[in-house]
Parts: C-alpha cells; structure tokens; sequence
C-alpha cells in the first residue's frame, strides 16, 4: 500500500482497499467524493489520478496521511500525533514519513529506496516513469525543516569499525559517479551509483565515530544528488524529487548547508523544467535563507541563475537581468580550488551558456530582441568548455540552433543542427533528446530544400532510438 500511494498508483490502493479494507467500490467513491463509475475507471486502469484537489479528497475519504501521497499532513493528523509521540520508547526509530529531518529517518529512506530501485521490476519502472513530481505547498511545506537543526537522537547499538581511510575511498567513489554524471546524463551506471548509496546507508545504521559518521551523511547527500540528477535524465521525475529530497535530508544530517542549498537548486531546475517558475523561486530562496553565510562565489552564482532563469520565464525582463548580473559579480570574485569540487564546473562557460538559455527563452517571444544576444553566449559557452562537457555542450548546440532558425538562418541552423546531432549522439541524456525534440519542428515547412531534409532524417533517427 506504501509503494501504491507513493507512486500515485490508485489502482493498486483502491484494490487493496476492497480486499483488505471491506470497502465496496460505491463505499469508496462516497468516501472520496467521486462517482463510482470514476472509482471504476480508475480500478480497471483506464484512468490515472493527477488531479491535486482529487488526491486531497482521497485522503481525508480514505484517512491516508498526508506524508504517504507527497502532501502536507492532513488537519486530523496533527490533532492526533501530539499524544502518541508521546508514548514514543526512546531510541525507536520513527518511520521517514513521520520524522523526515532525524538522521536515523533519513538512513532509512535511503536504504528503502535504493533497495526497491535496484529490485525494481518492468511493471514498476513503467509506473515510476508515469509518476507525477509534486509541486506547490505539498513540495515546499516539508521542506522547511531544512533551516532546522538536526535532531539528537540515540545512536545504534551496533557499533560500526569503518575508518578515516575508507571514507574518503568512499567520497573518492561519489566525485567519480558525479563527474560520469554531469558528462553522460543517465545510463548504464545509475545500479552502481544506487548500490553504493544503499551501502553507505547500510554503514549509517551502525554506530560509527563521530567524524566518520558526518562524511558519511556527506557522501550520501552526494551520491543521492546523482541519483537524482540520473533519474531526471531518464524521465524519471517523481523519482529524481524523491532523491533530491534525501539528498537534502542527508546533507542537512551531514551539516553541509552548502550542498544542501546546492541539492534546492537542482530542485528548482526541475521545476523550471515542469514550468513552476514561482516554486523554483521559493526553493532559490529557501536555498539562499539557509547557505547565506556558509556559500562561496560559485555557489552564490549559480543561485543567481536559477532566480534569474524563474524570473525570464515569468517575462520580469529587469529582474532576470538583475540576477544575470549578480550572478556575474559573485562569479568575478571566485578563487580556483577555494570551494567544493562539485560547483568547479561552475565558471565562465557555465554562465554564459545558462544566461543564453535564458535569453533563448525570451527569443522565442522576440527573436529580433533576443535572439542574437543568446547565441553570442552560446558561441562563448561553445568556444570555452569544448565538447568534454557532453550534456553541456549538446544542449549549446542545441539552443545555437534554434537562434538560427528563429531569426531565418535557415543554412546557419542546418549546419548548427548537425552538429547538435553530432554531440547529442555522445551523451544518454533525456534532456537532451527533449531538447533535439524542440528543435524538430524547425525543420518542417522547409521540404524544398535538401540540407533540411537531411538534417530533419537525423534527428527523427536519433530520436526514434
């Protein structure tokens, strides 16, 4: 029933609801506000529920906490937790969806989602691809913890012997993971990254220094981040967020605010990506409320262009130019090797392909405007990080030809589209196919000429793999 709610899978709850719960499928349509025949059609599959208002009406039909469906705790929850947490033996370890910000929770999830991901079968992983990534108060409500304290709790009976040395085996192992990563998207080495996660959960349920414990947290922050960032590659959005959200948890447990607010930027360009630009904005900020003092240049940086993508995509032109322009101040004050490795590809190409991203998003209302201003800082996003980047570079090349064609470049965006292919060929990434998607519809209404032709069999061929 666990892996039924969290995946949205109201077939499966309903089902168990009527076997186990003795509800007739009228009984559960009255309950939850909802005509039996809708109750039918959800039963036989034929329909999903994505509905938010219909989710909500679910659970208080149902009573099903609102942890269980990704929401905020319903009102008859909290007016019963008070006494029981009370009757709460010391040193139990709570379930995650009651205690998310306790280390011990935190442990815990990492251990149950590694485990059901690496067992995860063909029917399962259809589901989690159709899973919906939460938004608005049920995403940014549980978050708030986050500027929290970790709570103290009691540490494990068993006591681990895991040392200095094989810790930093281990973060050595999650740097390589996250460079793979950042160069390829997704992959074939998604089981890998998850079984190293599950076994560094599986070294935290011991007792072990306090020094090693605290890297550990760090290390698994870490590689929960490329969990995350590889499952969004893959389609995978409600399943990325779940990651993000451990990562969170597992840094805030590891007392590194940086990465956190790091792990809250990568969530805000998912929601920019699903267009919720105003959450993007609420989790830039929670990000900055809680590394205000601890970030450095890099970090503060890429902050900058997280709000200032949220604020093109909403059309405030000034504030997105506000925040490009802080995001270049705090870069023109970073010093080589003075932050954590995982922000250094944070640098001057970085920015200016991010900032001509945004200003492509402004071009496609008004090329005239934009659209050259966009492809000069692709140029130099091009010009200095080269073709190692991969995912970086494809989408460059991408969006290089897409200004092309918005301004009728016609032969300028077939030559730019080719060797969008070229690049796109080199990398797994599902972002960059969803990107080589959009530029498709350029290369239509253009049949006369043989360049387009060609370059339109291309991407269909690369995209039909």
């Amino acid at each position: 029933m666990r892996r039924a709610l969290a995946e949205h899978d109201f077939a499966a709850a309903f089902t168990l609801v009527k076997k186990y719960g003795g509800l007739s499928q009228n009984r559960i349509a009255l309950a939850c506000q909802l005509t039996p025949g809708k109750v039918s059609t959800i039963i036989a599959g034929t329909q999903r529920v994505t509905s938010f208002d219909v989710i909500c009406r679910i659970a208080e039909g149902l009573r099903i906490p609102g942890a269980l469906l990704g929401l905020a705790p319903r009102v008859w929850e909290q007016e019963r937790e008070a006494p029981s947490r009370r009757g709460e033996p010391p040193g139990e370890r709570p379930h995650t969806r009651e205690a998310p910000w306790r280390p011990d929770a935190t442990v815990a999830l990492a251990a149950d989602l590694t485990r059901s991901d690496l067992l995860m079968d063909r029917r399962e992983a259809t589901r989690a691809l159709a899973g919906v990534a939460l938004t608005g108060a049920a995403l940014l409500d549980d978050l708030e913890g986050w500027l929290q304290p970790a709570a103290a709790i009691e540490p494990p009976a068993r006591r681990g012997r895991l040392g200095l040395e094989e810790v930093a085996e281990l973060e050595g192992t999650a740097r390589a993971f996250r460079s793979w990563g950042h160069r390829f998207g997704s992959g074939l080495r998604s089981k890998a990254v998850l079984g190293q996660l599950n076994q560094v959960a599986g070294y935290l349920e011991e007792h072990q220094p306090p020094g090693v414990e605290q890297r550990l947290h760090q290390v698994m922050a870490q590689l929960a981040g490329t969990a995350a960032t590889m499952a969004w590659d893959s389609g995978l959005q409600r399943r990325a967020q779940e990651y993000y959200r451990l990562a969170l948890r597992s840094s805030h447990a590891g007392n590194d605010v940086v990465f956190g607010a790091n792990v809250l930027a990568g969530m805000a360009r998912q929601m920019l990506c699903r267009d919720r630009p105003h959450d993007a904005l609420e989790l830039v900020r929670l990000a900055q409320d809680g590394s205000r003092t601890a970030a450095g240049p890099r970090v503060r940086a890429m902050l900058h262009t997280r709000e200032a993508w949220a604020y093109a995509s909403l059309g405030r032109v000034s504030a997105f130019r506000r925040a490009s322009d802080q995001a270049a101040d705090a870069l023109s004050t970073a010093q080589r090797d003075q932050e954590p490795y995982w922000i250094a590809y944070f640098d001057e190409a970085e920015l200016a392909g991010v900032t001509g991203g945004r200003l492509l998003d402004l071009a496609r209302h008004d090329p005239s405007k934009y659209a050259e201003n966009a492809a000069n800082k692709m140029r130099n996003a091009l010009a200095r990080r080269g073709p190692e980047a991969g995912r970086s570079h494809a989408l460059d090349r991408i969006g290089l030809a897409e200004c092309h064609f918005l301004v009728g470049d016609i032969r300028g965006g077939v030559e730019q589209a080719h060797q969008a292919v070229d690049a796109a060929t080199h990398t797994r990434s599902e972002r960059v196919r969803a990107q080589l998607n959009h530029l498709y519809p350029y290369t239509v209404g253009h049949g006369v000429s043989n360049a387009v032709r060609e370059v339109r069999a291309r991407i269909r061929d690369l995209l039909s793999h």
